[in-house]
């Protein structure tokens, strides 16, 4: 699955628009990882903590996102994009987007 964040790819034609895709994931903090970004947010510097997790929520978002497109017959995606909302009170949503497409 070829995935890219510009609407065309260089040295490929896209041959066929399928529509819109998606894949979206909702974390929510731990506890005990709450603790540990505390204590780094006393001392200042990043938040490994959290930085992990939204890697990782990043991550699964886009694997829902490929096998959506794939559901749908594409073999690959233009306009990659993230969204992030708050769901509850330490939870958060990531959404993937884009546009699936079929490129020669």
């Amino acid at each position: 699955m070829i995935i890219t964040t510009t609407d065309t790819f260089t040295g490929k034609k896209i041959v066929r628009t399928i529509g819109w895709v998606k894949g979206n994931t909702i974390r929510a903090r731990h506890l005990g990882k709450d603790i540990m970004a505390m204590m780094r947010g006393l001392v200042g510097g990043e938040i490994i903590e959290y930085t992990k997790m939204m890697a990782e929520a990043r991550e699964e978002a886009i694997a829902r996102l490929i096998e959506d497109a794939e559901a749908q017959g594409a073999n690959a995606v233009v306009g990659l994009r993230f969204s992030t909302s708050l769901v509850m009170q330490n939870a958060s949503e990531i959404l993937a987007y884009g546009t699936a497409v079929v490129v020669e």
